[in-house]
Order: C-alpha cells, then structure tokens, then sequence
C-alpha cells in the first residue's frame, strides 16, 4: 500500500516527487510510502526546447529534461519508489484504498495524483465523470482537464499540471505539481501548512 502514488513522469508529475521525496526527514513522512509510474512517452516535452524557463539553460532540449528528471528522482531521493514502462488504464476505490490498474500491475494506495496531460480522449477509466473541455485553452485544440477545486478533484484523488487545468508551460506546470505535494505533506502533517526548503546555512 503506497501513501501517494503519482502517475505521470512529466514535469507536474516529477516536480510533486522530488518535493515529498525531499520531505523525508520530517517527523510525519518518515513512514510514509511515495511512488511515481514514469510513463512518459506521450509527454508534451518529447519535442520541446526550453529557451524561456527559469533555471534552464537556454537550447535545453525536453527529452534531456525528461531523462535527466528521473536520474535527479532517483539519485537524490532513492526512497521514492519508480515504476517505470507501465501505462495506467484504470483506478478504482476511495480514498484510503484505490487500485491503480496498469498494462502490467495492480497497485494499492491510499492518495493518487494524476498529472498525464490534457490530451483527449482521457484514457484512464474511473475518472469519467470528472472530464470537462479545457478552460485555458482554445476549443480548437480539443484538450481536456479533469474537474477540480485548487488540484482536488475528488477525496483521495489530484490533478496536476494542463490536467488540473492550467496553462501549458513548464513553469506552471512545475509549480502545479508542487503546489499538491505540500497539499499532501500539510495533509499528512494534521493541517498544520508545510513547506520544504533547504538551505546551504544547515
């Protein structure tokens, strides 16, 4: 049983891991179990090249990004668990107990975050009642975003990123996932607000 499991290895989806993953020390996730499905072969960022993100040297290239990202998980904070090569096709449950169904596996976990992107149709069953027309994007490009008030679409179950309906560009998207995972962490912390800074004075 995962305390989180986060299905999308894009940029909401590995932004929302490597900010539990670096909560690891705090008193309330020590026991926690976090894992990530890295599917990212229908990424948005496959094609992209990044001259205007922050942080980002400029002709960075998507694909780097997307391998690089997965390395950073992994090297940093190994105790978050990757799944990768495996497509999510169904979640079923409640909160506290859903089954991810992949092409491969069951998973059971107590909080899911979806952060796959807005392409349509939405290919992940269980969900269908939460799909509405993109509301930050032209109707022309057919997106899709799933229902949701600040991230939550129902109990136990997040969007992140264009998913959760924001704009398409890696800075938001970032933000979109970090934005859930000290969500998850206030949560897991009793409602008490948390944010996860290091500094190089500790």
């Amino acid at each position: 049983m995962y305390d989180v499991l986060i299905i999308g290895g894009g940029v909401s989806g590995m932004s929302c891991a490597l900010i539990l993953g670096s909560a690891k020390n705090k008193s309330f996730v020590t026991d926690k179990k976090i894992g990530i499905i890295t599917h990212q072969k229908a990424s948005s960022l496959q094609d992209a090249v990044f001259n205007n993100a922050y942080g980002i040297h400029a002709g960075t290239l998507g694909s780097e990004l997307l391998m690089y990202s997965v390395e950073h998980l992994h090297n940093v904070y190994p105790h978050v668990q990757q799944i990768p090569n495996e497509k999510v096709m169904k979640i079923e449950g409640e909160a506290g107990n859903f089954s991810v169904i992949t092409n491969k596996n069951t998973y059971q976990t107590k909080i899911v975050v979806i952060g796959i992107g807005a392409g349509n149709p939405f290919t992940i069953e269980g969900l269908e009642d939460y799909i509405m027309p993109h509301q930050k994007v032209i109707p022309e490009k057919n997106r899709i975003q799933l229902r949701n008030i600040d991230h939550k679409v129902t109990e136990g179950i997040y969007a992140t990123g264009t998913l959760a309906g924001w704009r398409s560009q890696l800075a938001i998207a970032a933000g979109s996932g970090a934005s859930v995972a000290t969500d998850i962490l206030t949560l897991w912390n009793n409602g008490i607000h948390v944010q996860v800074h290091d500094s190089i004075k500790k």
